[in-house]
């Protein structure tokens, strides 16, 4: 039977009376329960505002780009201060697909053929409702890249886009190669491409175009500077158990419904045997883009060496907690030679995590830096670009 107003009652005077007795129960009856509760939240409290919520690392050789960033994108200059229970960066990764919301976005889907028989899918957020570029010719467009395995339907996907809509921009999101398309349509329109959310890809490309490129800027979210580096941090035992494993299944998961014609190219069994991202790589992705070894793949895919040829204006947001990328291979020295570089560094966030608040459901750090860099770049950035 469902509980009465008596047996609420009783619940309450009995929970009272054991508490009483617990805090009564101490020292010369001190109230020591308490004093021990109240003590460790005030030391927690100390320990979180002197260790974990710092303000982050800028850093970059340009001054003129410091300026621009401190007047037009204050945020990355501020104290962050991280989701107060769980800071730690594997806790922030591995939380932030499951706490924050998922905004409900519209998506106008299309497919385009490519000359070696493939299709690339684009998701469309039109944002046809804009009130501040009502003319669709003029609106301005964000380009967002998922990362690896990463969809348009990723919860930092459609956050991005949803700051995006309430700065009255148009987005656009190049999903991955495999993704199912719908119907081909031949109206696509660019005012303007801006912005990657990606790491390797989009480095590496704006490394060895220089100024050679259609795009304003980029901002570059938990980057993977150095493979080496993240694929040994990933292979340590506690960091395997948590991610590699179940990224390594989240590639063979990719291909295997293609696997009739990879057969034809690749030895599958051995692929799909793969245990670690290293494994998965060794057997299919360097051998799929021609690379003589593992070793060769990585150290082409790694934009750490490409950095200092960067042309246009990027911003990096790393975490020195990620364990997809070690403090210690984020090429600090490497960006402070090029002017149209600058990283911001926070102590805590994890991979694409940058969760705060007590309850961070919606808004993250990483959606704030985002919305403030592209409004910045749009709305003032010939401050910038002739650097």
């Amino acid at each position: 039977r469902p509980p009465s107003a008596m047996d609420w009652q009783v619940l309450t005077r009995e929970l009272s009376l054991y508490l009483e007795s617990q805090v009564r129960v101490g020292f010369l009856g001190s109230g020591v329960g308490l004093s021990l509760v109240l003590g460790f939240g005030v030391a927690y409290a100390c320990y979180y505002l002197n260790s974990i919520a710092k303000k982050p690392q800028l850093v970059a050789s340009n001054d003129r780009f410091c300026r621009f960033l401190e007047e037009y994108c204050p945020v990355v200059t501020e104290t962050y201060y991280p989701t107060i229970w769980c800071w730690e960066g594997r806790v922030q990764t591995l939380l932030r697909p499951f706490i924050t919301s998922r905004p409900q976005v519209q998506y106008r889907n299309e497919l385009i053929k490519t000359a070696d028989g493939g299709q690339i899918s684009l998701d469309w957020f039109d944002n046809d409702d804009s009130s501040y570029y009502p003319d669709a010719s003029t609106r301005p467009t964000v380009l967002l890249l998922p990362g690896l395995t990463g969809t348009s339907r990723e919860s930092y996907i459609l956050h991005m886009i949803h700051q995006s809509e309430t700065l009255g921009y148009r987005c656009v999101v190049f999903n991955n190669r495999g993704i199912a398309g719908e119907e081909l349509l031949f109206d696509m329109y660019v005012y303007m491409f801006l912005f990657f959310i990606c790491s390797m890809l989009l480095l590496n490309y704006l490394g060895k175009t220089g100024r050679d490129t259609p795009l304003m800027a980029a901002a570059i979210f938990s980057a993977g500077w150095n493979v080496f580096e993240s694929v040994e941090s990933l292979e340590k035992p506690l960091n395997w158990l948590l991610f590699n494993y179940y990224l390594t299944t989240c590639l063979q998961s990719s291909i295997s419904r293609h696997r009739q014609m990879l057969e034809k190219l690749f030895d599958m069994d051995l692929v799909m045997k793969a245990r670690t991202v290293r494994e998965f790589d060794k057997q299919f992705t360097s051998v799929m883009f021609g690379y003589r070894s593992i070793d060769d793949y990585y150290e082409d895919a790694s934009p750490c060496r490409k950095l200092k040829s960067v042309g246009i204006p990027v911003l990096c947001l790393n975490s020195v907690d990620d364990v997809f990328s070690p403090a210690h291979a984020i090429p600090v020295e490497t960006a402070k030679q090029n002017a149209n570089v600058a990283l911001v560094l926070t102590s805590c966030g994890g991979h694409i995590g940058f969760l705060e608040g007590i309850w961070p459901r919606k808004c993250t750090y990483m959606d704030r830096v985002f919305k403030q860099f592209v409004q910045a770049v749009f709305e003032h950035g010939n401050k910038i670009f002739s650097m």
